[in-house]
């Protein structure tokens, strides 16, 4: 599926695109608020406690079977259903289709501030506490995923490992982050929107921002969007 760009995949899937925060929007070339309403997604930030009691979040790597931006990293999630209803349904929904995670072994802890990608699509991330983690067994969808893994949040404070790639939009310059992790002989790459996600998550359960700069583009938002938006 196409939404003037390629933030969602053929099946609906949210995979590692470039983005922006909501705080840091569209500019006046976009559409006009009358008429600019973005594709809905949601995506879920499922956290656990590791071994030595540090926050751990679940990611997949999507199939290297997929036609487009196979082999990327990225959170459960997809693009809102008529049926859903809300975002945690959402997000949810995805990630039992995608990993086998039951909704009912998930706590809903936050809604986070949606960010809005490049291509205008408004994705909504929906942090989760698996609360019973012998529960959860996970099941790759193999039309999807690839691999089920996790790293721990904290790495996305943190410029270890970390690495930056500046981009201009609208006559704005950004960053678009890019980290390397390694686990059991397996290197990821976790970039642009997922990254994005993970470093404003990691920044709301540490509370406290990250060791490099971020650099958002300044954009005025739309006015009548404004209402159901959590700016920072």
């Amino acid at each position: 599926m196409e939404i003037g760009g390629h933030d969602l995949d053929d099946r609906g899937k949210v995979f590692s695109s470039i983005d922006f925060s909501e705080s840091a929007s569209t500019s006046p070339a976009l559409p006009t608020p009358e008429s600019f309403f973005p594709k809905r997604a949601a995506v879920l930030v499922c956290l656990f406690e590791g071994v030595k009691g540090d926050f751990r979040v679940i990611l997949t790597k999507r199939s290297s079977n997929l036609s487009t931006h196979s082999g990327e990293v990225s959170l459960p999630g997809g693009k809102a259903e008529p049926e859903d209803a809300d975002d945690r349904a959402t997000a949810t929904r995805e990630a039992k289709e995608e990993i086998g995670l039951d909704p009912s072994l998930v706590t809903v802890v936050a809604i986070l501030e949606p960010f809005l990608s490049k291509h205008l699509l408004r994705v909504v991330p929906v942090m989760g506490v698996l609360s019973n983690q012998q529960a959860f067994i996970p099941v790759p969808n193999i039309a999807e995923v690839e691999t089920i893994f996790d790293a721990p949040l904290e790495m996305f404070l943190e410029d270890e490992n970390h690495r930056t790639e500046e981009r201009e939009w609208m006559g704005e310059k950004y960053l678009i982050h890019y980290f390397d992790y390694e686990t059991e002989k397996k290197k990821f790459l976790i970039w642009g929107l997922t990254a994005s996600i993970l470093i404003h998550a990691a920044s709301v359960v540490y509370q406290r921002r990250p060791s490099f700069p971020e650099m958002n583009p300044k954009f005025k938002f739309p006015t009548n969007i404004k209402g159901e938006i959590s700016m920072r």
